[in-house]
């Protein structure tokens, strides 16, 4: 049990840089103090909790102090479970207040066009009622009405165009938005899903985590405060001094591979999109990739200074060889064409020097060779049920 006397802070401070979620919310349940944050490993990447304070200011044992990884992860879980119910209902009133603002520029185009069809008709009217012996009146009248014609016509362009960008149906534009409520959690671990919303976001739902360590278990306890009076007790088992939780050597074969065509964040999403998991049982970030290549000392994807890559993706690789993606992913499934696929629900890695092989390039004459002469009946072929009609 968390001792009472502990009181809840209200000033947490603001999200500060790095990836670590829970930097100025962790609370040691031993002292009361604030746990610091700092980042370890060969780039200083993995966040490290401990409680520190006692021991720089007053010379005080340190209390407590775990790896950062596991606690985030299991935070990010409780807060999307959360978070999830609320998702849908706050993407359908995003769609809805988008809508609104749709309807309101389109009933300003539309008066927009009414005003500039109302000057070109009367530009049109002051032009056939002039003289037209006096060609200077006509002609400037005549250069009016043109122009008038000219913005009636970038009107209705305008609101041709805002037709085109809006939902073409409300039950398509629910159905999105439903998807896009459903779909926060691969939001939430996208690569590109910027650290310091995350944060903001964990800052407006959770209070503080008073945090403890339960050595008999041995077990990390954590007791969340959520906005709003309630609290979740987590248990997450600590790593024991020695204990050493391996990753599957496919998993690191398949890294080797994928650096060659591959960012640290493309592959994080590649590795969890197969269900792929860390040797703890965490899912995968970019620290962790970069922390994998860096132990088992797997060179970091660079992009070739001429542009010339070495190793080509499917798309890259059928495009230089002239076919389609389709039609070169059969010939490296048959075996026609050398292509690495090291995993199921990953990219095809092929080899620049492979696609100018004798066999890459009769696959690409072939694919040419049937575009030329497509499937289909013959023009002049006669049909066995003429038409009745």
């Amino acid at each position: 049990m968390v001792s009472n006397n502990i009181p809840l802070s209200r000033h947490h401070g603001a999200p500060k840089h790095g990836e670590a979620l829970l930097a100025g919310l962790l609370r040691c349940r031993r002292c009361g103090r604030k746990l610091t944050l700092r980042y370890t490993g060969a780039n200083h990447t993995i966040p490290r909790y401990s409680c520190w304070r006692g021991l720089l200011d007053n010379g005080e044992p340190r209390c407590i102090a775990f790896g950062g990884l596991r606690v985030d992860d299991a935070i990010e879980e409780a807060l999307l479970r959360v978070v999830e119910p609320g998702a849908i209902a706050a993407a359908m009133e995003a769609e809805t207040q988008t809508v609104s603002r749709q309807d309101q520029v389109r009933e300003a185009l539309v008066r927009d066009l009414e005003a500039a069809r109302y000057h070109a008709d009367r530009a049109f009217r002051q032009y056939d009622a002039a003289d037209p012996a006096n060609r200077l009146v006509a002609g400037e009248l005549e250069t009016r009405w043109n122009r008038a014609l000219t913005q009636v016509a970038t009107v209705e362009a305008r609101i041709a165009e805002h037709d085109a960008a809006a939902p073409g149906s409300s039950s398509l534009a629910a159905l999105d938005t439903t998807r896009i409520g459903t779909n926060l959690r691969a939001v939430w671990a996208a690569p590109t899903t910027d650290a310091r919303l995350k944060k903001r976001i964990v800052r407006t739902v959770i209070q503080e985590v008073v945090a403890d360590l339960d050595d008999t278990a041995p077990e990390i306890v954590l007791l969340v405060h959520w906005i709003g009076g309630a609290h979740t007790e987590l248990r997450l088992p600590k790593r024991r001094r020695g204990q050493r939780n391996s990753i599957a050597s496919e998993t690191i074969a398949a890294v080797r591979q994928l650096v060659l065509i591959a960012s640290d964040d493309l592959i994080a999403g590649i590795l969890n999109r197969n269900g792929l998991l860390t040797g703890h049982g965490n899912r995968w970030t970019r620290e962790r990739v970069t922390s994998l290549r860096s132990h088992h000392k797997i060179p970091v994807f660079r992009p070739a200074p001429d542009g010339i890559e070495p190793w080509l993706n499917l798309t890259d690789a059928a495009r230089l060889l002239g076919v389609s993606p389709k039609t070169l992913r059969i010939a490296a499934e048959t075996g026609v064409v050398k292509g690495d696929h090291p995993l199921s629900d990953g990219p095809w890695l092929f080899n620049r020097s492979e696609l100018a092989t004798p066999q890459a390039q009769h696959v690409a004459f072939e694919a040419k060779q049937r575009a030329k002469h497509p499937a289909g009946p013959h023009p002049d072929q006669k049909n066995l049920f003429p038409s009745t009609t």
